[in-house]
């Protein structure tokens, strides 16, 4: 085969250290634009981004260019800068050490997108932490963990 192709969406979340709660309202739509234009630059095309006020969700496509854990480096790295430039209020902005990947199957994608858009109801209105939402993606995906090592 002469062409290497590849199509892998995947769904992203990390959230701030300690889960502090520093993404407020006056910051967010900001933020969410900043890390889909990351995504954008390292071709990585965002399809959706949201999140809450300890946690963000990224849906893109992974490039064939980049590696996963080089892309969520990218994206750490420059929007926590990004955000300390925002205001005193930021200045001990850090973004969690780890990160939950996953897999989207294409024809499931209206469904991860609504999810990251009903972030603020699913956490408000549920009352569902960031770490109860985490621990229900690792179950469903069956991915083995060890909860004395997820938080930080």
């Amino acid at each position: 085969m002469p062409q290497s192709l590849s199509h892998v969406y995947v769904h992203i979340t990390f959230s701030t250290k300690h889960r502090q709660p520093l993404i407020d309202d006056s910051i967010k739509e900001e933020l969410w634009t900043y890390l889909g234009g990351v995504c954008k630059e390292l071709e990585c095309n965002p399809i959706r981004v949201g999140g809450h006020h300890d946690h963000v969700h990224i849906c893109c496509l992974l490039s064939k260019k980049i590696t996963s854990i080089k892309l969520l480096e990218e994206i750490k790295k420059s929007s926590s800068k990004w955000i300390k430039t925002k205001g005193p209020q930021y200045s001990q902005f850090y973004w969690q050490d780890g990160y939950g990947e996953f897999s989207v199957n294409p024809s499931e994608l209206k469904v991860v997108e609504k999810y990251i858009d009903d972030q603020r109801d699913h956490h408000q209105n549920k009352n569902k932490s960031f770490q109860s939402e985490y621990l229900a993606f690792l179950k469903k995906y069956k991915i083995p963990y060890d909860e004395r090592y997820i938080w930080e």
